[in-house]
């Protein structure tokens, strides 16, 4: 009721423990003493090396988002694939998992292409329904496209959780399990996913008329408005940035949080270079990478004594009860685990989820046998999923904010129903094919 009132999570999250811990205490089933923890518990989070990337990706998304790289990239590709049908719609696919990737933030990534793309797809007469439908959807995808803030704090839970059950078992060595496994485990997925837009797209525009996209965004024709040089001074510094950082992670040259900071530095850099951000917009740009930071962190320590007091109060040891009591073994187990974290992706955001439900799901799952890996890449899909799916998602919220009064809240709801239905094929192929998440870091790290 609190979350639902607007009371930010972490004030909900630290409220809630303590008075549970006290009646707990009042009632002889919590130990006060336990409470001692929760100082190492915060200092343990603070010299995370893993978590160090949070900020630097965010100050890294947010710079990619203010100083209108979006939009100059949606101009390029649009000139690049200028003929082919649907090609407006694939740019906005394409620059979608480009933001996302650098951010995973889907209010940011959705109102970004929605302010930017929503107009010139319906200006080029796309319909309603598939305009909204492929921004809604190419706004999600940073909760699989990596290297995102999305996958950092979902890798860190999945690596503690992993450790947990391993312990539980009696294994005091486990092998590790860390933010650049998920990088390179949730890349395969990724592209499938977006290989999938495109082709549904290429499909449902294919009767389109092949001028209807050579038009840019600016009006003419492309030789017109932007010359080759000027297409791929806009397109190819910034996928050199998101695939450099990709890149290093995956080969081991840097940890997440170096390569967060040379992504940082050099979206800076690049946004110096085009002169799209100057002094007022910079502080812009650093005090809403702040606010971001702070929030991701105070909801940390909120689920950090939530943790203490739920597993002090029996639940962690109720909730693995609850998970491999059942007959049908990991199967059944993954079943519930899954539909509770769809329904509750209707109102919560993912960093919430992530923190709060995870950690307590998430060792007994591994300890049913799964994978790690394929476990975090399963949740990750199945949550934008739920982003993505009417009346609820949260996605459709931020969209609707940003479309014109013209466009129906029906036509949105439409529009996003083929997606939802890839998002679900993906999951299901995930879900039968485990080596989807787990061949390349196989092959890399293994």
């Amino acid at each position: 009721m609190l979350l639902m009132s607007g009371v930010p999570v972490g004030i909900v999250l630290g409220g809630a423990s303590i008075w549970a811990a006290f009646i707990g205490h009042l009632t002889g089933i919590f130990d006060l003493r336990l409470l001692a923890g929760l100082p190492s518990r915060w200092f343990g989070i603070m010299t995370n090396e893993a978590l160090l990337a949070i900020p630097l990706f965010c100050l890294m998304g947010v710079v990619l988002e203010r100083s209108g790289i979006a939009e100059r990239l949606l101009v390029s590709i649009s000139h690049l694939a200028s003929g082919v049908r649907g090609s407006l719609a694939l740019s906005v696919v394409i620059v979608g998992a480009v933001m996302a990737a650098s951010s995973g933030i889907v209010g940011a990534t959705v109102v970004t292409m929605g302010l930017v793309g929503l107009p010139a797809m319906l200006q080029r007469g796309y319909p309603p329904a598939l305009a909204t439908g492929t921004i809604a959807a190419a706004g999600t995808l940073g909760q699989i496209i990596p290297p995102s803030i999305a996958l950092v704090i979902l890798g860190d839970v999945i690596q503690g959780a992993h450790q947990q059950a391993e312990l539980a078992k009696g294994n005091f060595a486990p092998d590790p399990v860390s933010v650049v496994d998920l990088f390179a485990g949730a890349l395969l997925p990724g592209l499938l996913l977006v290989s999938l837009y495109a082709i549904w797209i290429l499909f449902i525009c294919r009767n389109r008329a092949p001028d209807a996209d050579t038009a840019t965004l600016t009006g003419g024709s492309p030789g017109d408005d932007l010359s080759m040089q000027a297409i791929l001074r806009s397109f190819v510094p910034p996928s050199l940035l998101i695939l450099a950082v990709l890149g290093l992670v995956l080969f081991g040259i840097a940890t997440p949080a170096e390569a967060a900071g040379m992504g940082a530095v050099g979206a800076i850099l690049l946004a110096l270079g085009s002169r799209s951000l100057d002094r007022a917009g910079m502080v812009a740009v650093l005090s809403r990478s702040v606010g971001l930071t702070a929030m991701i962190f105070f909801i940390l320590l909120g689920a950090s004594l939530f943790s203490l007091v739920f597993r002090g109060l029996g639940g962690d040891a109720l909730i693995h009860g609850l998970l491999t009591g059942p007959e049908g073994g990991l199967l059944a187990a993954m079943t519930m685990v899954m539909a509770a974290l769809f329904l509750l992706g209707f109102f919560l955001e993912f960093v919430e989820i992530t923190l709060v439900v995870i950690p307590v799901t998430a060792p007994a799952l591994l300890a049913l046998g799964a994978d790690p890996i394929w476990l975090a890449v399963m949740i990750a899909i199945n949550l934008q999923t739920s982003f993505l799916t009417p009346p609820f998602g949260v996605a459709l919220f931020y969209l609707r904010g940003v479309t014109p009064p013209d466009v129906e809240t029906l036509d949105i709801y439409r529009g996003v129903v083929p997606f939802v239905v890839m998002q679900l094929v993906c999951l299901l192929a995930v879900a039968v094919m485990p080596w989807l998440a787990t061949w390349l870091p196989g092959v890399l790290f293994r």
